[in-house]
């Protein structure tokens, strides 16, 4: 969560943008920022799991696995269009999925909200969420200050058992992705739309000094994770 604020910061001070793809060393919850922490407690399976809070809204999601990004604009052109980037991410995972023939994931259209519970993300579908065989199975949130943008997300890819309320591709779909496949995947389909050039990198040294920074007033702090 601090690294990809850190990409933030990058973005509003020097105009790159960064897209990461990531996955997390232990299954863990990440609450939307308006959420109240107390909630992950009335679930059995979830209440011993660490967590933080994300500087991004929504709900909760449960970081087991699946694949998890997150995208961070400067303001403006050629950023930002009349498309929500939350519905363009979402439309790239869709046309990459059929790499491996799945052609059964479409997305929710306005006036199909479904909210089939009060806590986890994937229980509350949106416009413009990735659902398959009536799950969902791919959700984002996003941050939007002085004009640009961050954007977190996460892709289902299997079932959880601590959430198995929640089926993924591998079961709703047959299939078997590895998460490092499908963000290249994404990302040939990103390039061909945008035009844009996506480079490899590492993070530079000021964003890492700024990432832990953040982590230690932030992310690591108890005062941020249950100030609600």
């Amino acid at each position: 969560m601090a690294l990809d604020e850190a990409i933030l910061h990058t973005a509003l001070k020097s105009g790159q943008a960064t897209l990461r793809f990531y996955e997390w060393a232990e299954p863990t919850i990440s609450l939307g920022y308006f959420q109240n922490q107390a909630e992950r407690l009335e679930h059995p399976l979830l209440k011993s799991l660490p967590y933080v809070r994300r500087h991004t809204g929504g709900a909760a999601i449960i970081h087991h696995h699946e694949l998890t990004y997150a995208l961070a604009l400067p303001a403006g052109s050629p950023w930002h269009t009349s498309e929500s980037w939350l519905c363009r991410f979402h439309h790239a995972a869709q046309k990459a999925l059929r790499n491996w023939e799945v052609t059964t994931v479409k997305p929710v259209v306005c006036g199909d909200e479904k909210k089939l519970g009060p806590f986890l993300c994937f229980l509350h579908q949106t416009p413009g969420d990735l659902v398959t065989h009536g799950a969902k199975i791919a959700g984002s949130a996003q941050r939007r200050p002085h004009g640009a943008t961050l954007q977190h997300g996460s892709i289902l890819l299997a079932q959880s058992e601590h959430t198995p309320e929640l089926p993924g591709l591998r079961e709703l779909t047959g299939t078997d992705i590895l998460p490092g496949e499908l963000a290249s995947a994404i990302l040939d389909v990103l390039a061909g739309e945008t035009g844009w050039a996506f480079e490899p990198g590492e993070l530079s040294g000021e964003e890492l000094a700024d990432a832990a920074q953040i982590r230690e007033t932030k992310y690591a702090s108890p005062e941020w994770n249950d100030k609600r």
